[in-house]
């Protein structure tokens, strides 16, 4: 009976150690070659603002419902800020238009080059991927700055849900489109200065 239980056990481990090393221990490569997809479109087109026209075609499909949405929404408060201010041409509009949403501010908004430096996985089933983008035009040196995708599994294949610019502090896209909307409505920045 002892020698029964004992082989009963060593195969119970042998199947268990072979379903956890069948498991990945690194996430998929497939949120880094949609990533991938995605900067080769950005290098080439440089896409500024909130997605129009071409650009919303080209760049939509790689966005989660959610980010979308949001965009979406800013595109509503941006129209409700020129319906707000017909006539004023002091006053400037929120500089959406001056961001690359995948990479940056103004100086940063047309990267040159690209590459993946890591996606790691995250507890709520989604993957944080980090790109380091540069900027080269000879003669002048190089600069070089990081964004990180959070990336998730909608619909059976992987979006960009936010895009979080590395500085110090930290800035959320998802929180950029908000700055100095209700919704659709533009109610102004108040104290707060548009990042």
């Amino acid at each position: 009976m002892n020698l029964m239980r004992c082989v009963l056990f060593l195969t119970f481990v042998a199947v268990l150690s072979m379903a956890q090393s069948a498991q990945p221990t690194a996430p998929p490569n497939q949120p880094e070659a949609m990533i991938r997809r995605l900067y080769k479109e950005v290098v080439a087109r440089h896409p500024r603002g909130l997605l129009h026209d071409k650009d919303k075609e080209i760049f939509e499909p790689f966005l989660s419902k959610d980010l979308l949405r949001r965009i979406n929404l800013a595109r509503d408060c941006e129209a409700d800020w020129f319906r707000q201010h017909p006539n004023n041409s002091d006053l400037k509009p929120p500089d959406w238009g001056a961001k690359g949403l995948f990479s940056g501010g103004e100086a940063e908004a047309e990267p040159s080059d690209f590459h993946v430096d890591k996606t790691e996985a995250e507890k709520n089933g989604s993957f944080r991927t980090v790109v380091k983008l540069k900027w080269l035009e000879p003669p002048d040196e190089p600069s070089i700055w990081r964004v990180a995708l959070i990336v998730k599994n909608e619909n059976g294949h992987y979006v960009i849900d936010d895009v979080i610019y590395l500085h110090e502090p930290e800035v959320h896209l998802s929180e950029i489109l908000s700055d100095g909307c209700d919704g659709p409505r533009w109610v102004g920045l108040g104290d707060k200065r548009f990042r």
